[in-house]
């Protein structure tokens, strides 16, 4: 294949030019013709080549040169806006440093698992590799989900949950089921960036409340829904994302009185509760999943790319929601990914994974702490558990401008407007202590924070 499109690169063969015959080939090379044949069916698959039955196989007509046929970059010049992390950390290269992005890098991730769950899938039945997903997902991973919920001191019954593509997902169809366009939605400020992303794309009118190291102002909180009457509260208790912060006993039963007087649903994000080491109060455990809906995911903790969410609710709500996702999604999640989670998950290694992580994020924190205060750059708190740190520039630095430059570094960041929605947090940014561990990019952080400091002066 490399061969072939070196060719092609070099004009050696151009479009419309014929291939040599896969025996012909196969004697120059020194391979058996299967191989040439696997690399030609290949190459089709692709676009680079066609083939033409009983004449052979040709060069495309629109084949072009692997540096055209190489992903665009990501734009580096558009709009610092909730958008731009995803968009930056999705799209950038293997290689570039992500200290803003939100996942934990692939070695840290339980792999072995994976691969003896993946392996396992070959001896399924020809049913779980083809059909759709029903529209509930399926029930041994349901059947886990609950135990699991139980653990939270969560009472649910079968019919009160369900499975979705993602966790972003979840939230999607609620917002879907609750929502109108115009309506006004309460998030932390600052809170997790794509909450803002999604509810921008269903046109919600977003108000922010202030967010403290036992979860939001309180008194904030109280007055807000007296004067904007939200209709829904998007919210993480444990480990909030992005200050790490953890949601008090004290708190939590203030906001479920104040949501319960005005008749306020809430969306408890519950995608980081793994790595806290200890359980923290959890909304839905103390509200019965009365008004507050309970969501969650294993893209941080499993795999991003074998992507599974779930959403605990009221049973007649569930039963509206399996509705749209039939309605967007046709059915629910996969069965491919939800078996090879269920398999992790009832493979006994799943706690000495997240033990392992709890305990290898301990070290990280403390590390990467020390190494941004040595640069001026100061934890809000130092949290319990999880990968983020919450962090505030030296002096007046403006972390968007910071993010810029070193973007044009290659390293990656996440200024902190970008999670504020009253942006009041342009001298904070959040950092991913487990995305921190290369020395071109605390290398690459002090020219930028030294150049942006200068520059600035």
């Amino acid at each position: 294949m490399s061969v072939i499109r070196a060719k092609v690169a070099g004009r050696a063969l151009g479009a419309g030019d014929r291939l040599p015959s896969i025996r012909s080939l196969a004697t120059t090379m020194g391979v058996s013709p299967s191989t040439i044949v696997e690399a030609y069916d290949r190459l089709a698959a692709e676009g680079l080549i066609r083939a033409r039955r009983g004449s052979g196989f040709y060069v495309s007509p629109t084949s072009m040169p692997p540096l055209a046929l190489a992903e665009a970059e990501p734009r580096r010049d558009r709009e610092v806006d909730p958008f731009w992390v995803s968009r930056q950390s999705l799209d950038a290269d293997a290689a570039v440093p992500k200290p803003g992005c939100g996942w934990l890098p692939p070695e840290w991730m339980p792999e072995a698992g994976l691969r003896r769950a993946a392996r396992a899938l070959a001896r399924a039945d020809d049913s779980l590799l083809t059909n759709y997903g029903s529209t509930r997902g399926a029930s041994v991973l349901r059947r886990l989900l609950l135990a699991r919920l139980a653990e939270d001191a969560i009472e649910a019954s079968v019919d009160q949950l369900m499975l979705t593509g993602s966790g972003t997902q979840a939230t999607d169809l609620v917002c879907r089921f609750l929502l109108r366009p115009g309506d006004t939605v309460l998030v932390d400020d600052p809170c997790y960036f794509n909450f803002r992303a999604l509810l921008r794309a269903h046109q919600a009118r977003i108000v922010g409340v202030p967010y403290t190291p036992s979860g939001p102002d309180v008194a904030r909180f109280e007055q807000i829904l007296a004067s904007e009457r939200p209709r829904l509260y998007i919210t993480n208790s444990a480990l909030h994302n992005p200050t790490g912060a953890t949601l008090s006993l004290q708190t939590a039963h203030r906001l479920l009185t104040a949501a319960g007087a005005h008749d306020l649903t809430i969306i408890e994000d519950d995608i980081f509760g793994d790595f806290e080491p200890e359980r923290s109060p959890r909304l839905a455990a103390l509200d019965g999943l009365t008004r507050v809906i309970r969501i969650g995911s294993f893209s941080k903790t499993l795999s991003a790319s074998v992507r599974c969410g779930y959403i605990a609710a009221r049973a007649d709500w569930v039963e509206h929601l399996v509705d749209l996702q039939v309605a967007t999604s046709f059915g629910g999640p996969g069965p491919v990914a939800t078996e090879i989670i269920a398999k992790v998950l009832a493979g006994g290694s799943y706690r000495k994974h997240m033990d392992e992580l709890r305990q290898k994020l301990t070290r990280m924190r403390r590390e990467v702490a020390r190494k941004l205060q040595a640069l001026g750059i100061e934890p809000w708190l130092m949290p319990r558990g999880g990968f983020f740190l919450w962090c505030r520039l030296a002096g007046a630095q403006d972390a968007t401008a910071v993010a810029r430059a070193a973007l044009e570094e290659n390293v990656v960041l996440a200024p902190g407007n970008v999670f504020s929605v009253s942006q009041t947090a342009s001298n904070f940014m959040r950092f991913n202590v487990a995305q921190m561990d290369d020395p071109r990019m605390w290398d690459a952080m002090r020219r930028v924070l030294k150049a942006t400091s200068r520059r600035r002066c």
